[in-house]
């Protein structure tokens, strides 16, 4: 039986490392590296085992160098038979090779970004590549896999019936279907100790062990991953923008480059159809789909509005700088 600890850089990944180690069973301990963390996250998880005297941290990271060759061809053969220019053919090819940032080369292979209804995200650049370097080797040699997985019924409401520990495929989704019929043989568990712990019990458990939460938490940030997440509110997405502008300028570049191998010619880190302006009926024929006006920087944009994005909201501006983990959890007492 062999033990794998989900690594995240969160509170409750960080909790879960904690809890396995006070558990005392020998476990190994993964992080799965998107390539739109904050730095400060890949330094939290570096620096996780010194802190706590816990086994090292594997680090796994999609490849797609495979899929975007795929992508290629594709594209230099069907694109023209579609009346797609040439010019946007050959650009199009000259950008499809891998960048080593997993999550910009999963955009280029899939051509857009992951949204809210099509969260692929997850599943290729976390799922697939713990599946495939860690858990699968582990399955193949007939042993049973124990997946310890941070999560909480307090987080939403897809998550409030899950239970502490459950059979489960480990095959993700995305990967083949004869696969996912092999993994239906494997013998494996998911296992969720903090099932039923609420946030404040989690930082207690941090100062328990006198072991310090991502220091993101303390800094306006109301979780922990992708920097920014395609899920993220609109306040998170103020807070991003004021306090860490250099990762708005990194998604603003992704923008133009994702744009230039998508055949509509432009693609928006956050879904166009959740434009406020075009889910409340104000967008026209005449409307401007450009990324200026539908991109990263027209959503910072509106962030800093109330609600209904027609005005700008003074008192949230005056707030931001307060709306911090040393309010929210007495982090700073």
């Amino acid at each position: 039986m062999t033990h794998v600890v989900s690594v995240s850089g969160g509170k409750d990944s960080t909790a879960l490392y904690l809890r396995a180690m006070e558990r005392g069973l020998p476990f190994r301990a993964v992080f799965a590296d998107t390539g739109n963390e904050h730095e400060w996250t890949y330094d939290f998880v570096r620096e996780l085992p010194r802190l706590t005297g816990g086994p090292q941290i594997e680090w796994v990271k999609a490849d797609f160098s495979e899929k975007l060759a795929r992508k290629r061809e594709y594209v230099a053969r069907v694109w023209p038979e579609e009346g797609v220019p040439l010019s946007q053919v050959e650009r199009a090819v000259n950008l499809l090779h891998p960048t080593g940032n997993p999550f910009l080369d999963l955009c280029l292979w899939k051509t857009r970004f992951p949204s809210s209804k099509t969260r692929f995200c997850t599943d290729e650049l976390k799922l697939v590549p713990m599946f495939q370097t860690v858990q699968r080797p582990i399955l193949e040699a007939g042993n049973t896999l124990i997946s310890w997985q941070g999560v909480r019924h307090e987080e939403s409401l897809a998550r409030r019936d899950l239970a502490r520990l459950q059979r489960i495929n480990p095959v993700p989704f995305s990967l083949p279907a004869a696969l996912r019929r092999t993994g239906e043989a494997w013998t494996a568990y998911a296992y969720r100790p903090l099932v039923e712990w609420l946030e404040v019990e989690v930082f207690a458990f941090h100062r328990k062990h006198s072991v310090p939460w991502n220091p993101l938490y303390d800094h306006g940030m109301g979780r922990v991953g992708c920097m920014p997440c395609i899920m993220c509110k609109k306040d998170e997405m103020r807070s991003i923008a004021e306090r860490f502008p250099e990762h708005i300028d990194k998604i603003e570049e992704w923008e133009t480059i994702v744009s230039d191998v998508s055949k509509r010619g432009n693609s928006t880190f956050f879904n166009v159809t959740d434009d406020p302006f075009i889910a409340n009926g104000w967008a026209g024929d005449d409307y401007d789909w450009s990324l200026s006006r539908t991109g990263i920087r027209a959503r910072v944009e509106w962030s800093k509005t109330s609600r209904g994005g027609l005005q700008y909201d003074g008192l949230c501006l005056m707030q931001a700088d307060f709306n911090t983990s040393c309010n929210q959890w007495g982090a700073c007492e």
